[in-house]
């Protein structure tokens, strides 16, 4: 029953996402948000909710803190090496002139520091470590929004209907009352499959959890690659990155310390290889692409991982 929950959890994850970011969209635009400002802020934010919610549960209960520090380092290695590796296999992935040289090296930063905080004075994530985190964040924000403002032709802007008050404001409610509702049948599910088959829970965490909250990340890039706007996976990818780090992490940091868990240190790595790889693809061709054999490397090597991880573990 706890697989058939956790199905179900991510399920209603998905719709609530859907709910909050039509909702206040739709609000934001009977205000006369502009489209580039909602796409910027609050599509990009709704569509990270379904990992800070995931994250925000697990962060609340002592026991399933691996949970909320696994989501996000096995989010961003299936992001990268699943997600983007499968995108580059249909279609060749260009990359923008800001992703180069500003966002792929920012999503690089992210486990670093996420390593130094963790380990270089003790072995949790203190709240200070995460008002960091959320700090860069901010900045990082900031400077999206300078950045597509002064180029808006860079940013593919979806056309935003204004909702009326009443019924945004009932959608955004119902939105966030699925997100919990969610996160309240995905974590506890999660901690009682780790304890029943006798594995732990950071493998359940970048497994089973990361790979669902990814799931719209996934759909969102293959549909993409399909469509031959494979630029749009990589943007996605990098985007959900930088977020699930300085936003979720550094959220569910303040909330509670998260204490280092075994193996830790291999999945920083193994997250921090990912954007390197990333930059060494796009920089070692003129083309700037992310080409098939690319694609086929990044899954590979995401088997082996998790092969690795998996066997360590038993």
């Amino acid at each position: 029953m706890d697989f058939l929950y956790i199905l179900i959890g991510f399920g209603v994850l998905v719709i609530g996402a859907n709910f909050l970011v039509e909702g206040a969209s739709g609000l934001a635009k009977r205000f006369n948000v502009s489209d580039l400002i909602i796409g910027l802020t609050v599509v990009a934010f709704g569509t990270s909710t379904p990992e800070l919610v995931v994250n925000m549960v697990a962060a609340s209960n002592p026991d399933s803190t691996d949970i909320a520090l696994t989501n996000i380092l096995g989010s961003n290695t299936i992001n990268t090496f699943v997600i983007l590796g499968l995108a580059a296999l249909i279609f060749p992935i260009k990359s923008e002139r800001s992703t180069r040289n500003f966002d792929i090296p920012l999503s690089l930063s992210g486990p670093l520091l996420i390593l130094l905080m963790a380990f270089a004075f003790d072995n949790f994530m203190s709240r200070f470590d995460g008002f960091i985190l959320l700090l860069i964040f901010v900045g990082f924000i900031y400077l999206m929004i300078r950045r597509s403002m002064k180029n808006p032709k860079s940013v593919d802007v979806m056309e935003v209907k204004p909702v009326k008050i009443w019924l945004a404001l009932l959608m955004i409610l119902g939105g966030l009352g699925a997100l919990i509702g969610g996160g309240e049948l995905i974590v506890p599910s999660s901690v009682r499959i780790a304890e029943s088959y006798g594995i732990s829970k950071s493998i359940i965490g970048l497994t089973i959890v990361a790979l669902g909250t990814s799931l719209p990340e996934l759909a969102t890039s293959v549909v993409a690659a399909f469509k031959k706007n494979s630029d749009i996976a990589l943007g996605n990818v990098v985007g959900s990155n930088i977020f699930n780090v300085f936003l979720v992490l550094g959220s569910s940091a303040v909330l509670s310390p998260l204490p280092a868990y075994n193996g830790m240190i291999f999945d920083i790595l193994m997250t921090a290889f990912g954007s390197l790889l990333i930059l060494l693809f796009v920089f070692s061709n003129k083309q700037r692409l992310i080409k098939k054999w690319h694609g086929a490397l990044l899954v590979s090597l995401y088997v082996v991982y998790i092969f690795l991880v998996i066997t360590k573990s038993l």
